[in-house]
């Protein structure tokens, strides 16, 4: 999506045919990021520019896995696993260690 002076363009026209951008069907997908000072979070997922939001947010305070944080991202939670709620979470793109993303239809976020 480009932007020109404060307007947002959803679609252009080539060669008189039109092309729309097209939605994607999970806007706030569930991620598990990892942030500076070891924080470990999981939720939607949002950014805008260098801003980032993790909505319905939990601290993934233990893990419970045997395989690391790609066991969760891929399985969701074990039955060790310990969420803490959080809320909304805000944070700096550049405070972002790395980020996992979910399957969908293991998490309940």
């Amino acid at each position: 999506m480009s932007q020109t002076k404060g307007c947002t363009v959803n679609e252009i026209i080539i060669d008189g045919e039109t092309f729309v951008r097209q939605t994607p069907t999970v806007e706030k997908p569930t991620r598990i990021v990892v942030l500076q000072r070891g924080w470990v979070m999981v939720g939607r997922w949002s950014q805008d520019g260098d801003n980032c939001a993790l909505d319905n947010a939990h601290v993934i305070r233990i893990w419970g896995t045997t395989k690391g944080l790609g066991e969760i991202a891929t399985n969701g939670p074990t039955s060790k696993t310990v969420l803490d709620p959080a809320g909304r979470v805000t944070f700096h793109v550049m405070t972002t260690v790395v980020t996992l993303d979910c399957n969908e239809a293991k998490w309940s976020l």
